[in-house]
């Protein structure tokens, strides 16, 4: 439109509300609404997130959005620690049983189906609390990931076959190589960096940082915590737990109906070693400490990615305007009481939408 045309029509950019880019040949800037603040139980495996959200269900009506990049796969249940029957009864939860073991979900398309999840559970009337600990997943909720950019689908299939053949250190060595600020994590995200700075010239990293689309909610972040050694003994007490009621055998019938042993959804703290032990590449009477080791390995990478991830979000005192740390040594029902009373305030934190009184 021409300067004569504007006249009178247009508006300036500071004008606006709000504005995010979005990538395209050209970047363009659009202005979209203020999406909805929404609380999100953030912390490492093990610290007690799903307790505590079915203590805040027992106040109000509650809908979970999960998270959790190993419980959105069908099938896997013992060793993601998926929510017992009971509980899905009373509390809905969506994002999970997504995808079969053997596809890839990304953190764009849970971003995307989470959007849609957040208005249908608004448009009930319910509330909304988005818990998981995988914060890849949330940062993409929350701010937005990169909008992936196009990839030959036959040379995509070829470099998935090829990098099928390594091995989950030698394709995150690679994905290390091709993209210098590749942060670690599992083969599928491995594999991910792969292709994508393979088949655009470009690492991952960079993607993210200059085509970033915008988020679909405000969090408000209640960052559950603990003291190492009580979190040694959780996640000790759930690997317990997860073999008693039979991991081993959730795997073997997952691995018998077809499920490669390579495959997304396998490529999981538990499921790994699960999958080594019934190879013959780890003895049996090693499988409690190398998944307990595993998940410690695991809890820690959670905090140290969850502390950078949240750090420019507060003061490091612990209590912010949208990053709340508690210590979750106390029982699920005492910290679901603090949590609610906190979100009820109508001063922090601030600009709810929408009000639980409405």
């Amino acid at each position: 439109m021409r300067n004569a045309e504007c006249k009178g029509k247009c508006r300036n950019a500071s004008d606006l509300p709000l504005q995010f880019r979005i990538p395209h040949s050209t970047f363009r800037t659009l202005t979209v609404a203020h999406p909805p603040l929404v609380p999100v139980i953030v912390g490492p495996t093990a610290v007690g997130k799903t307790a505590v959200v079915a203590a805040w269900a027992e106040c109000e009506p509650v809908t979970v959005v999960s998270a959790d990049a190993r419980q959105v796969y069908r099938g896997l249940d013992i060793g993601t620690a998926k929510p017992s029957g009971a509980l899905l009864a009373r509390v809905p939860h969506l994002g999970l049983d997504v995808v079969d073991p053997g596809e890839r979900y990304s953190a764009g398309r849970f971003a995307r189906d989470a959007a849609q999840w957040l208005g249908q559970i608004r448009g009930a009337g319910r509330q909304a609390v988005v818990v998981g600990g995988t914060g890849l997943y949330v940062r993409a909720l929350a701010e937005g990931l990169f909008h992936e950019p196009p990839l030959d689908p036959a040379r995509r299939e070829r470099l998935r076959a090829w990098a099928g053949e390594l091995t989950p250190a030698r394709l995150a060595h690679w994905a290390a190589r091709l993209d210098r600020r590749f942060a670690g994590g599992g083969r599928q995200r491995a594999g991910r960096a792969v292709e994508v700075a393979l088949l655009t010239g470009r690492g991952l990293s960079w993607w993210q940082e200059h085509a970033r689309e915008t988020g679909a909610m405000r969090p408000w972040y209640i960052h559950l915590t603990l003291p190492r050694d009580a979190l040694h003994r959780r996640i000790a007490h759930r690997v317990d737990e997860m073999l008693a009621v039979g991991l081993v055998d959730e795997v073997r019938r997952l691995l018998a109906a077809g499920v490669a042993r390579y495959a997304p959804g396998l490529d999981g703290v538990g499921y790994r070693e699960v999958a080594a032990m019934l190879a013959g590449r780890l003895p049996e009477r090693e499988l409690r400490e190398a998944i307990v080791a595993a998940t410690r390995r695991y809890a820690k990478r959670q905090e140290a990615g969850f502390r950078h991830q949240l750090r420019d979000r507060g003061n490091g005192k612990g209590e912010t305007r949208n990053v709340w740390t508690l210590d979750a040594t106390a029982s699920p029902d005492a910290l679901a009481a603090r949590i609610l009373e906190r979100w009820r305030q109508p001063t922090s934190p601030v600009s709810r939408f929408p009000s639980p009184d409405s």
